[in-house]
């Protein structure tokens, strides 16, 4: 079977509480866990897209409007919808792992450490579509 979510690629969830916002895919499990024995991947995504910025705006209220609000989550592979675009974000990859997901703390700290890749990406004014919500 061919691989469609190889890390780095960006992905549209279609269920749950984060339905129709993008993630990237981290890590795929293909053949799944024993917790989970089905074919899912690890992802983080924004829940809470940056607002719109104008050159009138100043430093203050442009810092505060670039605020992104990450999630990590682990989703099966049919609530997943595929797009042709991938982020390269090296530092993702170590940061979230399967164990993350095992105490809450943990957690914290990845979301943490993703809002700031994330954020930084934004700043950087790369991947500008990853970054803007779904219109339907």
């Amino acid at each position: 079977m061919v691989r469609v979510y190889k890390p780095g690629k960006v992905a549209i969830i279609l269920q749950g509480r984060q339905a129709g916002k993008k993630a990237v895919v981290i890590k795929q499990l293909d053949e799944g866990t024993k917790e989970r024995p089905y074919p899912h991947a690890i992802v983080a995504g924004i829940e809470r897209y940056p607002r719109k910025v104008t050159k009138r705006m100043g430093a203050k209220t442009l810092a505060k409007r670039s605020k992104v609000k990450p999630f990590i989550k682990r989703i099966n592979y049919t609530h997943l919808f595929p797009t042709r675009y991938a982020l390269e974000l090296e530092g993702l990859k170590g940061t979230v792992q399967n164990e993350t997901f095992a105490e809450p703390s943990q957690r914290e700290e990845a979301k943490k450490v993703v809002k700031k890749l994330l954020e930084e990406r934004y700043t950087g004014g790369k991947n500008k579509w990853f970054f803007t919500p779904l219109r339907f």
